[in-house]
């Protein structure tokens, strides 16, 4: 009989079972990837987002072992409260015997509860989650592609081809508080990234919520370097790159964003160049940088390729359209 219990706090014996989980997990799906270490896992679960509600649950054997486990994020901003995205992991020798189905009857019943349309699920590409959600109701909405750089190796050469009119701005951690206003208009381009049939609404960027997102990765121990592109008192363009707490390797590429209205003027590209080169003047040990993009993003492709990303995987994302009353 297996049992499912909901965690209200994340203990470190907690953080520890649920990161044996998905440890586990991700060694069978995804063999190549590095795995997160439980420092990480700890501080994911017990910190919150300033913009949404997490709700977790454990599933036990009978002799108390974790065999599975599920996280539902609610998201709270206005645009997106009738979205929820989970994340599920089942032990590989605990799978087809009903666990992930459990699991998953669970989250769908609370996301019910909290009057969410929708949940949304990433998967590996091509992997067992893909058979998971399709047998379970979910349809595949987006499909991404993951890229690496080799940051010794990247062309950086755009970094030289200043475009006129613009200058560079860089910060560490939270955004000064002179360009907070204008980093979150620049945030809001974000809203037109391509995302497939997904059921995503929209964000809107503050100052205040901006800010909140760089206290969450600081209260996490993760490292957040941003490189702007401003103009005439604006932000046009920018990009970020998250160095996770105890990192020694890789890097995630967050957000990049060029303003519609200085759209063509390769602002993309040069912010992103001075990110690589940031990063080998302040981060040498940082040997790599994982970015995705949605297949169909076929400028953002384009530009990150001509930085010197490669291919690495795929992700399937999923949604579960939910009844509603």
């Amino acid at each position: 009989m297996i049992s499912v219990v909901p965690l209200t706090r994340v203990s470190p014996e907690d953080a520890a079972a649920w990161h044996a989980v998905v440890a586990a997990s991700l060694a069978g799906d995804l063999p190549e990837e590095p795995r997160p270490t439980v420092d990480q896992v700890h501080a994911q679960l017990a910190v919150p987002g300033r913009d949404n509600r997490r709700l977790l649950w454990q599933a036990t054997a009978p002799d108390g072992a974790a065999v599975g486990v599920a996280g539902l994020r609610l998201f709270t901003s206005p645009g997106q409260r009738h979205l929820s995205e989970l994340e599920l992991h089942v032990a590989p020798d605990r799978r087809g015997s009903g666990v992930g189905s459990l699991l998953l009857a669970t989250v769908a019943a609370a996301a019910q509860a909290e009057e969410r349309r929708s949940i949304i699920a990433a998967v590996a590409g091509d992997g067992p989650g893909d058979a998971f959600c399709t047998a379970r109701g979910f349809r595949r909405v987006l499909a991404l592609d993951h890229l690496l750089l080799d940051v010794a190796r990247a062309d950086d050469a755009a970094a030289d081809a200043e475009p006129p009119g613009y200058d560079l701005a860089d910060w560490t951690g939270t955004v000064p508080d002179d360009l907070a206003e204008a980093f979150a208009a620049a945030k809001n381009a974000m809203n037109d990234m391509p995302m497939g049939d997904m059921d995503y609404g929209s964000q809107t960027w503050t100052a205040d919520r901006v800010r909140a997102m760089a206290e969450v990765l600081a209260e996490r121990g993760d490292v957040l370097l941003t490189t702007a592109a401003l103009v005439k008192g604006e932000m046009a363009g920018y990009t970020e790159i998250v160095i996770r707490a105890g990192e020694t390797r890789r890097a995630l590429q967050y957000d990049t964003a060029v303003v519609p209205a200085h759209r063509g003027h390769g602002l993309g590209l040069w912010v992103k160049a001075q990110m690589v080169r940031r990063l080998r003047a302040e981060h040498p040990g940082i040997v790599e940088i994982e970015t995705d993009n949605a297949q169909d993003n076929a400028h953002m492709l384009a530009v990150n390729r001509q930085l010197g990303f490669r291919f690495h995987r795929s992700t399937h994302e999923y949604q579960l359209d939910l009844p509603t009353t």
